[in-house]
């Protein structure tokens, strides 16, 4: 099976990776924290090939015997402009002490 690399976009890389579906799996523990802040830009690659993710979002890490599986997924235009509103919308309403 051929092995992957990620490089997350603060350069932290996650190197002997495997792909199984949509599942990377890592031998070496992997957290939500390993990804904090990191998904902007995500790239994996492996032999000849690399592939370029952007707006990342890690969709879920689970424990199989002794791997750790994770699943990343691309953020669509629309889901980033959900984000973006949410985000100015709770800024705006910090700003004016109003609760949501």
């Amino acid at each position: 099976m051929e092995k992957l690399t990620m490089t997350l976009s603060d350069g932290t890389k996650l190197k002997n990776l495997t792909k199984n579906g949509s599942n990377f799996v890592s031998s070496t523990k992997i957290t939500e924290e390993d990804f904090a802040g990191k998904l902007r830009t995500v790239t994996v690659s492996g032999g000849e090939s690399e592939e370029v993710m952007e707006n990342c979002e890690l969709v879920q890490i689970t424990k199989v015997d002794k791997e750790y599986w994770f699943v990343l997924s691309q953020l669509t235009s629309e889901e980033l402009e959900r984000k973006q509103m949410k985000a100015n919308i709770d800024y705006i309403a910090a700003m004016t002490d109003v609760e949501l």
